[in-house]
């Protein structure tokens, strides 16, 4: 699915390959009822980011900006 793939672009270009963005693979991002969601291995439970791709971008860049477990 090329939004995931774009989301996978979008985290390392956000992040760079020093943190997550350099470990995310296809099945780190899926899309299921809720929306799309990121599953972090430290983490048990994936994170929501939202229903559209453009919502999820903007979480990704929130997390990001915290430093919560992307860099």
């Amino acid at each position: 699915m090329e939004s995931r793939e774009d989301l996978i672009r979008y985290i390392a270009d956000v992040v760079g390959e020093e943190g997550c963005g350099g470990s995310c693979d296809p099945s780190s991002i899926f899309e299921d009822d809720e929306g799309w969601k990121l599953k972090l291995c430290t983490f048990m439970e994936p994170w929501y980011l939202g229903k559209s791709i453009e919502e999820a971008k903007a979480s990704i860049d929130e997390y990001a900006r915290m430093g919560f477990g992307l860099a």
